[in-house]
């Protein structure tokens, strides 16, 4: 399946079916900490400030998802990151569906950010991921991210990475 077959809805997102499609896949991932836990509470304050998540689906299906968030100043003095939260968006949670990995979809995601952080008028992507996330730190890699800062979190050792866009 191509990335282009797939329906993208970013503007009044089921949350129900968002919440299913985390839990599905983090109910799947070997190492369920990587993806971490957000609360509806949780998301739909980060949606009230400036969020957004963008929902593909196969048909009816729930495939993937990545979310959007605003990032504070003190956040990114805590990562080594040197710009203003002005133009410094965040690549929050991005999960594919187990039944459709390998596909590409996580870095056709990364592409869509980028346009949707610079029609808001954002220079810069900031994100983080588990340190042992192989897997989605090259992608991120691929997609021009730098490293900025490796630390220990709650959940393990965590790599921050920032993209000019």
């Amino acid at each position: 399946m191509k990335f282009t077959e797939l329906k993208c809805v970013s503007e009044n997102v089921n949350l129900d079916e968002y919440l299913w499609l985390y839990s599905y896949v983090r109910d799947n991932m070997e190492h369920k900490e990587w993806l971490g836990t957000f609360t509806r509470e949780e998301i739909e304050d980060v949606l009230s400030v400036g969020g957004k998540i963008f929902m593909y689906y196969d048909g009816t299906t729930p495939v993937c998802s990545m979310f959007y968030m605003p990032v504070k100043n003190k956040t990114l003095t805590k990562h080594n990151v040197e710009h203003d939260e002005s133009i410094v968006g965040s690549l929050g949670p991005i999960m594919v569906s187990k039944d459709y990995v390998g596909n590409g979809f996580q870095r056709e995601m990364m592409k869509v950010l980028d346009e949707y952080a610079k029609s808001i008028g954002k220079e810069y992507i900031y994100t983080k991921a588990q340190s042992e996330n192989i897997y989605s730190i090259n992608n991120m890699l691929k997609n021009g991210y730098e490293v900025v800062h490796e630390y220990e979190s709650e959940r393990g050792m965590a790599t921050a990475l920032i993209k000019k866009i």
